[in-house]
């Protein structure tokens, strides 16, 4: 098990801040797991009892509309924490996190962390402006959900996860979602997503290598998602 002070992950968020010995202090009573692809981290409704380090993997993070459809309300990547917002306002969480693919986490417990929120406050400061991002991020969706159309918000979707995953060598974007998942990001029906899909595939705009897809075309895309 690494230990925290000498881990490279710790550098693409708030952690970075902690000095040598609260780094030592956490190290001491973290505990590292793996969660295999499609395992929950933890469920809608449940308290937590620390936060996640994620050092290796991608999560969605979802909400259960009153319509029982799952909304994807964001991805959580390796270098991310998950679970400070329910932490500080103690209360349960209201969303759920489930892994994309396998992923290494580690779980550092709540007493630690609340010590040193409590004691450090460019880690403080770090965290605040972290949950004001995911805020303003929050806010972004439900304009976008309350202004553009599905076919908008599929093209940005798609130029979305093309900016923050990149490409493999196969030219496709390198996070692999389900249809469905597309579908949760959205908005829409699974049904509806496909269709939608298969529009931009005929304009020759994406193309499909097997559940993939890669862009052929990003202006056009472009265009789509700005309404034009």
């Amino acid at each position: 098990m690494s230990k925290c002070e000498q881990c490279i992950i710790r550098q693409f968020n708030s952690l970075k801040h902690l000095t040598k010995e609260e780094l030592v202090k956490i190290s001491n009573c973290k505990t590292s797991k793996i969660i295999k692809k499609g395992e929950a981290i933890f469920e809608e409704g449940e308290r937590l009892k620390g936060i996640f380090c994620i050092k290796d993997g991608v999560c969605k993070i979802s909400k259960m509309s009153e319509n029982g459809r799952n909304q994807i309300i964001g991805l959580v990547t390796k270098g991310d924490l998950l679970g400070e917002r329910s932490l500080i306002s103690d209360e349960a969480s209201n969303l759920k996190a489930v892994a994309l693919n396998d992923m290494e986490i580690c779980f550092i417990p709540k007493e630690e962390i609340l010590k040193d929120l409590s004691k450090n406050p460019n880690f403080t400061m770090d965290v605040l402006k972290d949950m004001a991002q995911t805020l303003k991020q929050a806010d972004n969706v439900i304009v976008d959900m309350a202004q553009k159309t599905v076919k908008q918000r599929l093209a940005e979707t798609l130029l979305n996860l093309h900016k923050k995953f990149g490409t493999n060598t196969e030219n496709t974007i390198d996070i692999h979602l389900s249809r469905e998942d597309i579908a949760n990001i959205i908005g829409t029906a699974t049904e509806s997503a496909i269709r939608l899909l298969s529009e931009l595939k005929k304009k020759k705009i994406i193309e499909f290598k097997g559940k993939d897809i890669s862009i052929l075309n990003s202006a056009e895309l472009d265009k789509i998602a700005q309404g034009f």
